[in-house]
């Protein structure tokens, strides 16, 4: 059965985790430490109240964070508030999620990709090209159950990912691939791989976060066979 999307949502955070996560006033706040939006970003459970959303402001503001807010699909009263307050939708994003074992049914070849941890030296400069800096390895090591990915393809590195897991589910972030390895079945082994890892962990479901804008990486996991389960984005006053 596939997991419902309260699940996704549970293994993103355990698998990307925000330095510290608090409850305040009807929201869910995050400290990101310059991780990037998804650990930064607030949430509600419901519906708030405009003093509610002044305070979560507040409170972002209050440790150095511009207020952002991520929005999934489940709070419309709060998306149409934040709207009215001059809020921008940013970087909608789609949760894909597929049975572990379509990913594990082809041997991968020898010297290919690997399952490795602590990253070496060569998968951070791969992850620097694509903008994944320290702040964000300090949210990868944070991470309870986790493993990184590391692609050759023609004798040479070709890419780099992360991987966690929780509960059943086995979580890929931050796939990068480098622009002259591309499009050539690089990214479909490095997911094999993250599979394989996953379903040594117990996890019977593979899931990947995509941002909409990005129309190789979601034409990849279509084929691949991924299912689209539900989505999120951002309200953000300027980027």
């Amino acid at each position: 059965m596939t997991p419902p999307l309260s699940e996704v949502f549970a293994a993103s955070e355990a698998t990307w985790p925000a330095a510290r996560i608090w409850e305040q006033d009807g929201f869910t706040l995050r400290d990101g430490q310059g991780g990037g939006q998804r650990v930064s970003a607030a949430t509600a459970a419901g519906a708030v109240s405009e003093d509610q959303i002044t305070a979560a402001e507040n409170a972002m503001q209050a440790i150095g964070q511009r207020p952002i807010f991520c929005e999934r699909g489940e709070t419309a009263q709060l998306d149409a508030a934040l709207a009215a307050r001059g809020y921008k939708i940013k970087d909608p994003t789609t949760c894909y999620v597929l049975p572990i074992e379509k990913l594990t049914d082809v041997e991968i070849p020898r010297v290919t990709a690997f399952s490795i941890w602590e990253p070496l030296a060569i998968m951070n400069e791969i992850w620097a090209t694509d903008g994944i800096g320290q702040a964000r390895r300090d949210v990868m090591a944070r991470a309870a159950c986790k493993t990184g990915i590391l692609a050759r393809w023609n004798e040479k590195p070709a890419g780099a990912a992360f991987v966690g897991a929780h509960d059943r589910i086995c979580m890929v972030h931050g796939l990068v691939v480098l622009p002259h390895q591309r499009r050539q079945g690089v990214a479909e082994w490095m997911m094999r791989r993250a599979a394989f890892w996953g379903q040594a962990q117990g996890a019977t479901h593979i899931s990947v976060l995509c941002v909409d804008a990005n129309a190789g990486a979601n034409a990849l996991y279509r084929a691949l066979g991924f299912e689209a389960v539900g989505g999120y984005h951002y309200r953000v006053t300027h980027d």
